[in-house]
Parts: structure tokens; C-alpha cells; sequence
């Protein structure tokens, strides 16, 4: 039956809402489950296991923090209600009210058993911050992520609506509430910024800068969810009407993304032939590429070829214990520059920006941020789009199958180019972005289908070039590869008994170099995870599992550096080396990539 032909979901043990496998999967996992996180009773003075994902800490001012909690709830029965709601308003009584960072913190603490759960945070429908669960165990666990929300200035200096949403399902067998507090703290800047020098800095800051308007392009409150878009089929397209501001010039927008239930692990769904000859009927299935396709009045803009998140139930929960997957506390978001197309929307006129993913099955979670730069010193900027090229993807796909075994070999590509200018105060600025996209996938399925291999690689490439008065230049590059490898295996033994075993590597790497007008600055960044494991299944209950997690975490810089070593088995961490001295060949590497870099951007 299907649940035991796709092994790649049978060890998922995902449920977020209410699923829409087939009866059969859900049936096994929910068995799974409740058996694996089975344990005696605790003692009441046991301690918390801290989970945690493994990222660089945020650099912050010397200066002393204003803290605020903004938060404090327990998610217990939230599935299918409003979002927690909280009244916002920026500090009042901090001695300064110029701040060089601000940070979100999310802490929460949860005891007994539970599904992982994915949830949402919205300032005023602009969302933050998108994020995965623990899985908990009896005698409790706690995790705190900690995020730079700093680029949302302009956003966090008014009035605003707070919304919170995480699904939650409470009951005899799945005890687990989600006791959170979200707090922000605003670090006063080291040294006065006059607003003057301020939006000049901005101008020349690129993405990383302070947008002066940032627009929601969410679902508006009331609901009885998420304030995301659901993309439930590849010709669901879901879509949001706006309207900005004349004196505009310069847009960016950031695109947050989850994927989840039939398309929870999509690069490794399989081909509808395949499918088809083999009857697997409830299979997911349109193969394993996925694109995330966004538009402005039916014209696309740009695309967003995801990270490979593992949830923190995912393929062997005992993997992400204590060691989360990367990216699961802290999903990414991605940037797309709308600059160019700015001749478009300067009208005062509503438009709208449109969401589709191609060959999605349910379901997909999309929302944006609209990023606004605006010209104080005019009513009305003025635009022209040069030059746009946006061609359909290139698709190659090969298989050969007898039976339930096959091979597969799917490689798609893609590239977006636009160029623009905007004449505003500043002078005539001229904008280039490009876009360029590499996919491979390659999928070995043996053992009557019980054996599932995929090795798949996403190069996902961004360049923004700008061309300022007075010759000042800003650059951006980046360079960012997402390789994945994943073993699933399930294996028959006698007594009605299977074992099933899983290998995953998934990393996450990036070169980016950017030139504001005072120097070029590189940043490299190496992350890489291992994880390895089996879980023992008799009469389709875990009796028992075993699971060991490696991460190796490099991120270097001109100005800071930082890495970690660290590995676990079953909840204990086995070793864990933490460092932050920047070395001589650092320095040299970073030379070399920034060579590249350059020479890959303006060869382009």
C-alpha cells in the first residue's frame, strides 16, 4: 500500500493542522509517534533539555538594551482560532530613541508529547518571523531564538497590531502546550545619526538598510489561521492588492515561504508516470522540483528556488534533538529586487502582487514584505523600465523504471534580468538585477520502493548592481547553494518487525559581497549538517530508535568570524567547540572569493 511505498514520508511524522495524507500514512504515523515519544513519568525536579539551532550570534552595539515583553502566552487548543493578538507601541521610556539594533526573541518552554507545529509572527500584517516547534519530551524542553529585526525600523516606531499564530492541538495522547514569550529589545546606537545623514546612508545601504515604508502583502486580520497565503495546487494562484507611495525610489520585496503536507518534503516526490504505472494512489506526487513564481499585474518579477527546511519532526525526529535542522527555528526569507519595475506602480493606483508555485500540491505557506525608500524632498519620483527578460524554465527530465524500482534525473534552470531608472532628488539612479537559478535532482528508488535515495543541489544566485550620481556605485552578490542528501531505507524483518534508517546531509552555504561606496566587504558562510539513524517498528509501533546529529557552522568576515563544531545522540551533546577569532588564511580566502565574486558580477 502507498504508506509503505513512499518511504520518505512513512518516517516523517509531520502533522501540522490537519493533514491531508492519505488515511493510510496518517494512520502509521500517528502510531509511530505516540509509541516513540512514549517515556516514564518524570520526576518533578528533572531538568529542561535545550534545543537550539546553530547559527552565528547577532552583533550588537555596546550599549545597554531596552527590553520589552510584548507576549506571554500558552498555545495549548489554537488550531483553527483567531491568531493571538497583542497591542504594540514603540519604546517611550528609553533614554534614547535612536537605535542601532533591535532584536526579537521568541522563548517557549513545552513538557509531555507533541507534534511539531509551524507558526507565524505579524507587526501590523508585515510578518517577522516564521518558525517550527520542538517536538517536547515528558520531562520538558525549552528553546529561545533570537532574530535581527532591525531592517523593520520603520515599522516597529508606530502603533501597531501584534498577531501570533500557532496551530495547536491538545489532547489525552498529545499533552503538550507551548508556553512562549516574545520579547524585543532596542539597543540605543553608540553615536547620534542626524535623519539627514540617515536616508544618505540609506541610499547608498542597499538591502540591508532601513526602508522608510514597509506595506503587508498578507491576508488581513480577522481569520481563523495565519495571515499567509495557502497555495494549494500548482494553478492556485493567491494575490494582494496595494498601492505606494509617488516619491518612491527604491523597492524591494521579502518573500517569507513554508511548504508543508503533501509537499512537506517535495524534492523527493515522485513522477506521476511513475506513479500511475505503479497505482500508488494518495502518493505525493508532480515529481521533486518546486518554484516559487512571484508577479506584480500578472508579470513576473522574480522567483524563489527554497531552502530545503527539515521541520523538526522530520524523516527521524530523533535527529533534531537537541540540534534543530537548519533553518527550522529561523525560516529564511528572500529578497527580491522590484526597483526596476517601480515605473509600473508610481501611478497611485492599486496593483497586485501575485504568488504561484509550480507543480505545488498542498500546501504552501507564502506572504511579503513590501520595502519602500522614499524621497522626502519630492512629491513624485519618476521611472523607467530599460530591459526585462524573464524566460519560462528550462526542464530536463529523464527516468527509467521497471516496476517499483527506477531512477530519475530531473535539472532545471532559470534566469531573470531587469534594468530601470528612477529620477529623484538624489539624481538619476540606475538599477540591474539578475537573477540566475541551477537545479539537479537526482532519485534512486530499490527495494520494491522501500528504498528511496535523492541527491539534489540548488544554486540560487542574486546580483544587484546600481549606479548612482557622482559616479557612487552600491553592489550586491550573492551566491547561496543548497545541496541535499537523503538515505531512507525500510527494511523487513521477521515477527512482523522493520527497521527503518535514514541518512540526511543538508547545508546551507553562501558568498556575498556588497560595495555601499566605501569599500567591498565579503562574507562567506559554510553550514552543514549529518545526520544518521534508525528507528526499530514492530506491528507498526516504534519500539525503540537511535540517532546521531553532526553540524559544522563557519561564517567568516572581514570584521567577524565564527564557528561551531557540535554533534549529539539521543537528547546529549557529545562535544561542542565554539570560536570567534578571525585567522590570517580567513583574511586570504575572503580575498580570493571576493576576486570571484566581482569578476562573476560584472562579466554577467
Amino acid at each position: 500500500m502507498a504508506s509503505s511505498l513512499f518511504p520518505l514520508l512513512l518516517v516523517s511524522l509531520f502533522f501540522l493542522h490537519l493533514p491531508h495524507f492519505s488515511n493510510a500514512n496518517l494512520h502509521k504515523t500517528s502510531h509511530l509517534r505516540t509509541e516513540l515519544l512514549s517515556q516514564p513519568t518524570p520526576s518533578g525536579d528533572a531538568p529542561l533539555t535545550t534545543y537550539f539551532e546553530v547559527t552565528k550570534p547577532i552583533k550588537l552595539p555596546n550599549t545597554k538594551p531596552c527590553s520589552y515583553l510584548i507576549l506571554q502566552h500558552d498555545f495549548g487548543y489554537t488550531y483553527g482560532k483567531p491568531p493571538v493578538l497583542a497591542n504594540y507601541s514603540p519604546p517611550s521610556n528609553c533614554p534614547s530613541q535612536n537605535f542601532s539594533k533591535i532584536v526579537f526573541e521568541w522563548k517557549s518552554t513545552c513538557k509531555g508529547r507533541q507534534f511539531d507545529r509551524i507558526f507565524g509572527v505579524w507587526l501590523g500584517g508585515v510578518e517577522l518571523f516564521r518558525s517550527c516547534t520542538a517536538e517536547p519530551r515528558s520531562t520538558g524542553i525549552r528553546w529561545t531564538v533570537r532574530k535581527d529585526i532591525t531592517r523593520y525600523y520603520s515599522l516597529l516606531m508606530k502603533n501597531q497590531t501584534l498577531a501570533v499564530y500557532l496551530g495547536n492541538l491538545v489532547d489525552s495522547t498529545y499533552t503538550g502546550v507551548y508556553h512562549a514569550n516574545i520579547t524585543f529589545h532596542f539597543y540605543p546606537a553608540e553615536q547620534a545619526v542626524n535623519p539627514i545623514e540617515r536616508n544618505s546612508e540609506n541610499l547608498m545601504s542597499g538591502s540591508d538598510s532601513r526602508a522608510d515604508l514597509i506595506l503587508p502583502i498578507s491576508r488581513n486580520l480577522p481569520l481563523n489561521d495565519g495571515l499567509w497565503f495557502e497555495i494549494e495546487n500548482s494553478t492556485d494562484h493567491q494575490t494582494k492588492e496595494f498601492i505606494i507611495p509617488k516619491n518612491v525610489f527604491r523597492a524591494v520585496l521579502e518573500v517569507y515561504v513554508s511548504f508543508h503536507e503533501n509537499d512537506e518534503f517535495w524534492y523527493g516526490n515522485l513522477p506521476n508516470d511513475y506513479i500511475a504505472a505503479n497505482n500508488l494512489t494518495g502518493t505525493p506526487g508532480n515529481g521533486p522540483f518546486r518554484e516559487v513564481v512571484v508577479s506584480i499585474d500578472g508579470e513576473v518579477i522574480g522567483a524563489v528556488w527554497p531552502f530545503t527546511v527539515i521541520y523538526t519532526g522530520g524523516v527521524n525526529p530523533l535527529f533534531w534533538r537537541p540540534i534543530t535542522g537548519i533553518g527550522s527555528f529561523n525560516l529564511p526569507s528572500y529578497d527580491i529586487e522590484v526597483t526596476p519595475f517601480l515605473e509600473k506602480i508610481l501611478d497611485g493606483k492599486i496593483h497586485k502582487v501575485g504568488f504561484s508555485v509550480t507543480n505545488a500540491l498542498n500546501v504552501w505557506y507564502i506572504d511579503a514584505n513590501l520595502h519602500l525608500w522614499l524621497d522626502y524632498k519630492s512629491e513624485k519620483t519618476e521611472a523607467k523600465l530599460l530591459k526585462y527578460s524573464s524566460l519560462p524554465i528550462i526542464v530536463s527530465s529523464k527516468s527509467s523504471f521497471k516496476g517499483l524500482n527506477g531512477t530519475f534525473l530531473t535539472s532545471v534552470k532559470r534566469s531573470i534580468l531587469s534594468t530601470g531608472w528612477v529620477k529623484s532628488s538624489f539624481g538619476k539612479i540606475t538599477t540591474h538585477s539578475i537573477q540566475e537559478f541551477n537545479y539537479t535532482n537526482s532519485m534512486l528508488m530499490g527495494n520494491n520502493a522501500n528504498l528511496q535515495i535523492v541527491n539534489q543541489i540548488i544554486d540560487f544566485n542574486t546580483s544587484v548592481y546600481a549606479k548612482y550620481p557622482a559616479s557612487s556605485v552600491y553592489t550586491m552578490k550573492s551566491l547561496r547553494r543548497f545541496p541535499l542528501f537523503l538515505y531512507s531505507d525500510y527494511i523487513n524483518q521477521d515477527n512482523e518487525t522493520s527497521i527503518s534508517v535514514a541518512n540526511v546531509t543538508l547545508g546551507y552555504n553562501e558568498d556575498r559581497v556588497t560595495d555601499a561606496g566605501r569599500g567591498f566587504s565579503v562574507s562567506s558562510l559554510r553550514n552543514l549538517q549529518d545526520a544518521q539513524g534508525y528507528m526499530l517498528v514492530k506491528n507498526n509501533l516504534v519500539v525503540s530508535g537511535l540517532a546521531s546529529t553532526q553540524q559544522a557552522y563557519k561564517y567568516d568576515s572581514k570584521k567577524f568570524c565564527y564557528f561551531r563544531n557540535v554533534s549529539s545522540s539521543n537528547y546529549t551533546i557529545l562535544f561542542d567547540k565554539v570560536g570567534n577569532i578571525c585567522g590570517k588564511r580567513s583574511a586570504s580566502v575572503l580575498d580570493l572569493k571576493m576576486v570571484a565574486l566581482l569578476h562573476s558580477l560584472f562579466s554577467s
